[in-house]
């Protein structure tokens, strides 16, 4: 692996050898870590506990939790490109992609990535996260004016805080709130936005951000994990539906780990800025490349996806009935611009029972609670998938309904 150019220098209050020895024969009190039980119970008060939940291969539950959009995770193709790509490169990458770790099969997909959505260049990294932390920290200096929607993903957050940057978080979809932002600052500026938020599955103003940024010269990040696969011609994304795919001062990111049903990640734009990223982006440089099973399932999924462009409408129709079953019902959810449907619960314990309540009736459904959320507020979110049948869609809607808290 690349080494850090930064040196490593021994702290000044490092304990000497033989001290060091002596300290770790010393009886261990665990007081250390006491604060954890303050936390713990903290979290159990106010009903934010969370707990891992191992699922079996073959598991009864209709999934709405998960984010396989296009019904590719287990599709045989999808499984065999892995698979294949497995017994081909090995199961892991190596290394980092700048000493063993990008093979042609890496170059491959990113070629076909940067086609298929319309930009002219794509670099693939071992999540979506580590592509949005890459793009915002490579793209920023201190001194830069980062204006990031309020909404806005928790890895882009995490990518302003380490970008050393001057972040400005405005309110959720407010293209007026970016323009005044923008207009009182002189110097380097990017914005930043999901395409389609998570939470609550509603789209971003994309061409009024592109027009505002451009009227100050700032650059446009766009986070398009929910929109790639299931918004524009075919799934080429939110930013190829709004006429911005390809833009020289526009860049995406996105995930290969839900439409494309794989792992990892990608982020997207001129050729100059991805070159930028390779030469600076740390969760890039220190970071194994993306496992080639994964290269391989995605760049199935991709394949696939061209040759069948009606599985994106087909998600948006389950969307939409599912929106349309259960606000006819009386319950208060969001009209989903994708695939993401989120249904408001009253409270977070609420939320939580709700939840485990359809996991009895047969559905497994998301359960959004603070902090996850900016606005306080609890849901159960529920994903569409373009492979679910009329009678799946009753049953997950029955299931919601059957279950949903007294008022």
């Amino acid at each position: 692996m690349p080494q850090d150019p930064a040196p490593t220098l021994l702290h000044d209050t490092q304990a000497a050898p033989a001290e060091s020895a002596a300290a770790a024969r010393r009886p261990s009190s665990g007081a250390a870590f006491d604060w954890i039980d303050a936390a713990r119970t903290e979290r159990r008060r106010a009903g934010l506990v969370r707990t891992l939940r191992p699922r079996p291969a073959d598991s009864p539950l209709l999934d709405l939790a998960g984010n396989d959009y296009l019904g590719l995770a287990r599709h045989p193709e999808v499984t065999r490109g892995a698979a294949e790509a497995a017994e081909r490169w090995g199961a892991g990458a190596t290394g980092s992609r700048l000493v063993t770790g990008s093979t042609e099969l890496h170059a491959q997909l990113e070629r076909e990535l940067a086609a298929f959505t319309g930009f002219e260049a794509a670099l693939v990294l071992s999540s979506g996260y580590t592509a949005n932390l890459a793009a915002v920290t490579a793209l920023t200096a201190p001194g830069t004016l980062v204006v990031s929607d309020a909404g806005n993903h928790a890895s882009l957050i995490d990518g302003c805080r380490l970008s050393r940057a001057r972040t400005e978080v405005v309110p959720h979809a407010a293209p007026a709130a970016v323009r005044a932002a923008l207009a009182g600052h002189d110097g380097r500026a990017l914005a930043l936005t999901d395409s389609v938020f998570s939470v609550d599955g509603d789209a971003a103003p994309l061409a009024a951000l592109a027009d505002d940024c451009r009227t100050h010269d700032a650059a446009l990040l766009v986070d398009d994990a929910h929109g790639l696969g299931v918004l524009g011609d075919g799934g080429r994304g939110a930013l190829a539906a709004a006429g911005l795919a390809g833009a020289a001062d526009v860049v995406a990111t996105m995930t290969l780990s839900k439409s494309l049903g794989s792992q990892g990640g990608a982020v997207l734009g001129p050729a100059r800025v991805i070159e930028h990223l390779v030469n600076t982006a740390r969760s890039f440089i220190f970071d194994t490349g993306l496992a080639p099973a994964a290269v391989g399932g995605a760049l199935a999924a991709l394949r696939l996806l061209r040759r069948e462009p009606h599985r994106p409408a087909r998600v948006r129709q389950v969307a939409g009935e599912l929106h349309a079953g259960l606000t006819a019902a009386g319950l208060t959810a969001v009209r989903p611009d994708a695939a993401v449907v989120s249904v408001r619960a009253p409270s977070p314990e609420a939320a939580v029972r709700w939840a485990a309540d359809c996991r009895a009736a047969g559905l497994a459904v998301g359960c959004f609670r603070p902090p996850s959320v900016p606005d306080g507020i609890s849901r159960l979110r529920l994903t569409a998938r373009a492979d679910l049948t009329d009678a799946q869609i009753a049953m997950a809607v029955g299931a919601v309904l059957a279950t949903a808290p007294v008022a």
